[in-house]
């Protein structure tokens, strides 16, 4: 069993890190202060093929793996993890349409989508929908060739600012359940769609977050993507993908906290001392790498296990996420207090690693439905023997 990277997987590493460094880290403090959405530096991960990691080649993406996908996104994370979180969305909106959008509807949106001429947003959530995502009330009433959205969409990233709306919407009666939900490419200056005040987020500044409504905003009936009442589906599975996506944007977070953290003890004394002599700093540190460690390993076996195609992979990437936000949260938090007050103030980065983070083990899907999800599965037969 070869746990190492390829010559290849360590030169995508390589270049997210140049590009991370590039263009994210000296703009990202600046980014988070002025809630500053930089389309231009977006548009330059485009080129650089970062807006289509694993949209297939066919359809003129990278057509990486989800493991090359979790290395790159770790990696553009230490520089900004807002920026790249909004990297990770658009990624899974992109490839939904890829994936299940009409060859007509292709070539119309991904070349643009790709170069990061257009940008895309992920529409599920709503005022009254969050965990409970199968209960969602805006509607699609097919009219002829169209259908007619109506409703409104929450706490979603881009809006405003993005171009394609990628929409869940009910298309059966109101108490069709998930079998009820289709899923529609929306041009996002449609007519009828207003967008709301830019959220004061506590972190995730740099992009920006708005309710979205839909007053029976017309949509071609060939914008649909998939069949109808298969949206549900879709969404969750662009979710498996998105939550790997999310958890790696926490291992970047993570790790850039770690390597502060190293530096600071090594470099301020205290008693006469370097900190980093102190005994109960050195375990702090070394608790702080090893969860880190285990949980870089369950966001790339679960990976693995998507790329695979395992018929439990939805559980194991709901674990990772799970870990690996929680344990990236952890890390900064604790590479916040080892700073002491110079980690409280901005003229440091671990208060926004702080921030970043948060919302990490609240967004696709939360923490407490990571362990729904696994806890069904762990009670079907033969599971937790699979484990092994």
């Amino acid at each position: 069993m070869d746990f190492s990277l390829s010559d290849d997987q360590k030169a995508l590493q390589q270049a997210a890190a140049d590009f991370t460094r590039a263009e994210f880290a000296e703009n990202a403090a600046r980014w988070d202060a002025e809630s500053y959405f930089p389309v231009d530096v977006i548009k330059r991960a485009g080129e650089a093929g970062f807006l289509s990691i694993y949209i297939p080649e066919e359809h003129g993406g990278l057509g990486l793996s989800r493991l090359d996908a979790a290395l790159i996104f770790e990696q553009l994370s230490q520089g900004c993890i807002s920026t790249t979180a909004y990297l990770t969305i658009h990624n899974m909106a992109s490839w939904m349409i890829a994936m299940w959008g009409s060859e007509a509807l292709r070539e119309q949106w991904l070349p643009r989508l790709i170069s990061g001429e257009l940008l895309a947003s992920y529409c599920l959530t709503e005022p009254g929908s969050g965990s409970d995502a199968a209960s969602l009330r805006t509607k699609a009433v097919r009219q002829g060739d169209e259908y007619v959205l109506s409703g409104s969409k929450m706490f979603i990233s881009g809006a405003g600012e993005t171009d394609v709306l990628v929409v869940m919407a009910r298309t059966g009666g109101p108490d069709s359940g998930a079998g009820g939900i289709s899923t529609f490419l929306v041009p996002a200056d449609s007519a009828g769609i207003e967008y709301g005040k830019n959220e004061d987020k506590m972190g995730w500044k740099s992009q920006p977050t708005r309710l979205v409504s839909f007053d029976e905003v017309s949509v071609p009936a060939a914008n649909r993507l998939g069949e109808e009442g298969e949206g549900f589906k879709l969404a969750m599975k662009g979710l498996d993908g998105g939550r790997l996506n999310i958890a790696s944007c926490s291992l970047g977070a993570a790790q850039q906290a770690l390597t502060l953290s190293r530096d600071y003890l090594m470099g301020r004394k205290q008693f006469g001392r370097e900190l980093a002599s102190f005994q109960a700093l050195q375990f702090k540190l070394a608790d702080m790498a090893t969860e880190l460690t285990a949980a870089r390993w369950m966001v790339r076996q679960a990976a693995w296990r998507l790329d695979q195609g395992d018929p439990e992979a939805t559980a194991h990437c709901a674990m990772a996420k799970r870990f690996a936000t929680d344990v990236g949260f952890q890390v900064c938090n604790e590479a916040l207090q080892l700073h002491g007050g110079y980690g409280y103030i901005k003229e440091y980065p671990l208060e926004r690693l702080v921030r970043d983070t948060r919302v990490h083990q609240i967004l696709e899907g939360t923490n407490e439905i990571m362990r729904v999800i696994v806890a069904r599965r762990l009670l079907a037969d033969g599971m937790i023997e699979s484990l092994q």
